[in-house]
């Protein structure tokens, strides 16, 4: 049996080139009448621009869906960013600005110039967020586009202020309820680099630096803790030299290597006075994605999805995914206690199963805090593409599963019932790709217990995505 017979989830990177909007999908089943606002979501669904295919599913230009709902029914539209990026990239018919694993096909002149006056890509193809009010979509520059959550029309990057600087940054902000702002990070390559922490203000975005350290070769890090009190920053041993994303004629990620002897280094910070009140290390491992941290008996307890190294950034290029290959690297949801007090070790343990990503939590009643559940998808099959959603209990180990032949599940995205009276009490929500039949759907899933609620079937196949936030109605 081929590759392709076993694991034929490679139509979930092919291109999407229809834009459409429809105000009402076929459902079977019957969503919830209480689930009332938006599913907003981005992702690559452009990988062959004319002369040049990208190397990398990271690099695929971005597209926003968006579901709405409203007494039972579901609309979409989907819409290609406009932005800078995917209009140069358009006329062109090339990668017109520089991306995660894809550079543009330059001269030698156009080289030497983009290292006096680089241009960073707005392609934000990561995530969504809501900024000052506005829903922006993210990547990993400092370059996020504000759009119309209606209509999905961009309106303009919502660059970072001179105060924040840096050209790098993440799609993961974490949002503090109590002091009414988001916390992210940028990193400023220079001759001194820096890590530096920042707050953007919900009322009106304005911004404030937290914290900053010095760093000699910055890491790659795609997200960080928050607890109620502090902000960890987890530094994996996949790090680059700022002198060679200066001189090299490789792309972004090409430049950074892995430097286990390193080992991992976790650096936690004060929100309130950005003191950096512990540094602490422990084995080499690799993560894209945090699941939740938290203060417990003087120590802060960190979950994410521990990798062995960053192998599995090499199997996310696009070649292998559009022939069906094996996924062979593996991700664990992973629990690390930081001890706070001087001479402490840290600790780790599994908490999840083999494959365990895109997370999501109760993040409203949970961010920050102690929490007993968490939703990601998996991998049922071994050496499949994500293939199943399934519910950790981080307490008892205890995993469901939702899971249906060639069937591929996007993250799922936790909300929470109007009536909730504890943690977890609530639906799902993930887009699925039917690789047989070539089309996707949007399924609601009970959170507890995984059954299937309803499906909204959408009108074409929607290249496999990456994250998204859920809006509420206004009330």
């Amino acid at each position: 049996m081929t590759s392709a017979e076993r694991f034929p989830y490679a139509v979930g990177f092919g291109d999407l080139d229809d834009e459409v909007s429809v105000d009402t999908l076929p459902v079977t089943g019957a969503f919830p009448a209480w689930l009332s606002g938006t599913l907003l979501r981005t992702g690559p669904a452009k990988f062959d621009l004319g002369r040049q295919t990208v190397n990398h599913w990271f690099d695929g230009l971005a597209m926003l869906h968006r579901f709405g709902f409203e007494n039972g029914r579901v609309s979409y539209r989907n819409r290609f960013l406009q932005s800078n990026a995917f209009r140069e990239s358009e006329a062109s018919g090339i990668l017109a600005r520089g991306g995660f694993a894809t550079d543009p096909c330059r001269t030698l002149f156009q080289r030497i110039a983009s290292v006096f006056h680089p241009q960073y890509t707005d392609n934000c193809n990561v995530a969504i967020d809501v900024f000052g009010g506005w829903p922006v979509a993210l990547t990993e520059t400092t370059l996020p586009v504000r759009f119309d959550a209606d209509t999905l029309a961009a309106l303009g990057d919502r660059g970072y202020g001179e105060e924040v600087g840096g050209q790098i940054s993440i799609a993961h902000p974490h949002h503090d309820a109590v002091r009414g702002c988001r916390y992210s990070y940028v990193v400023d390559f220079g001759r001194k680099s820096h890590y530096r922490l920042f707050a953007i203000n919900d009322a009106d975005g304005s911004e404030r630096v937290v914290a900053e350290m010095s760093v000699d070769k910055p890491a790659y890090m795609h997200s960080f803790g928050m607890t109620e009190r502090y902000l960890v920053l987890t530094e994996f041993p996949l790090v680059v030299d700022p002198l060679r994303l200066l001189i090299a004629e490789a792309p972004f990620i090409r430049n950074y290597r892995w430097l286990p002897e390193r080992g991992l280094r976790f650096h936690v910070f004060d929100k309130d006075d950005g003191a950096r009140v512990a540094s602490l290390t422990s084995d080499p491992v690799f993560a894209f994605h945090h699941v939740n941290a938290f203060e417990q008996d003087g120590s802060i307890v960190v979950d994410f999805v521990a990798y062995d190294d960053a192998t599995i950034l090499d199997e996310l290029y696009l070649t292998p995914l559009r022939a069906n290959a094996p996924i062979n690297a593996t991700g664990a949801l992973t629990r690390y206690v930081l001890p706070l007090a001087d001479g402490g070790k840290v600790a780790s343990r599994r908490i999840g199963p083999d494959m365990f990503e895109m997370p999501r939590i109760d993040y409203e009643r949970c961010a920050g805090r102690p929490y007993r559940y968490a939703w990601g998808a998996g991998q049922r099959v071994k050496g499949d593409f994500l293939d199943c959603v399934v519910r950790v209990d981080v307490e008892s180990g205890e995993n469901k599963t939702w899971w249906r032949e060639d069937c591929y599940p996007g993250e799922p995205v936790f909300v929470a019932a109007p009536d909730a009276k504890a943690e977890g009490e609530g639906v799902l929500l993930s887009v699925v790709l039917d690789a047989r039949k070539g089309h996707s759907f949007l399924q609601v899933l009970d959170a507890t217990s995984l059954a299937e609620v309803a499906r909204a079937e959408c009108p074409h196949m929607i290249p496999f995505g990456l994250h998204g936030s859920f809006l509420p109605a206004p009330k």
